[in-house]
């Protein structure tokens, strides 16, 4: 039964995990890998992913803890190496000028604007996931889409009825 109900949650959100992964850390290898060693986690802790209130939230959770912790490693990599970031020819510009906004933003306000705005979620449930206030959730969200709104100019921004702009 257990195998089962991990089998069915496998199923279910491999590929949002390794999306959210992509969106946080910007390399879909590392993301695949990252989803992977999420998924992981929650088989080694079915029992508490289970007691959870929210088990998807919970998968979220350990993707957003392994993607800082890939962004913090890769970081001190690049200080150490001076490794300049590559871009594929087949992306879209505007793609890769999102990208690369995305990851001039601090993690927090990075990790808010994926989880609001890719993923659609409540900011209760984005709380819930980065394991901070609502109120810090919206402040996050809020500076982060006015940070990628400036690094991206009036190009790709979109506004929303309630006044908030975010990159298209």
């Amino acid at each position: 039964m257990r195998d089962d109900a991990f089998h069915t949650y496998f199923e279910r959100h491999h590929a949002s995990l390794s999306r959210l992964a992509y969106l946080m850390t910007g390399e879909p290898e590392i993301a695949d890998d990252l989803a992977a060693d999420a998924l992981t986690e929650v088989w080694r802790h079915w029992d508490r992913v289970t007691a959870a209130d929210d088990p998807v939230a919970y998968g979220h959770g350990i993707v957003m803890n392994l993607a800082r912790n890939w962004v913090r490693r890769r970081g001190r990599e690049r200080l150490l190496t001076l490794e300049t970031l590559r871009r594929r020819d087949s992306d879209v510009p505007a793609v890769l000028d999102v990208r690369g906004a995305l990851r001039k933003l601090p993690h927090r306000r990075r990790a808010c604007v994926v989880l609001r705005y890719a993923f659609d979620l409540p900011e209760k449930e984005v709380a819930g996931i980065l394991g901070i206030s609502v109120g810090a959730v919206k402040s996050a969200t809020s500076r982060g889409a006015k940070q990628l709104a400036e690094l991206l100019g009036d190009s790709h921004v979109t506004r929303f009825d309630d006044g908030w702009e975010a990159a298209r």
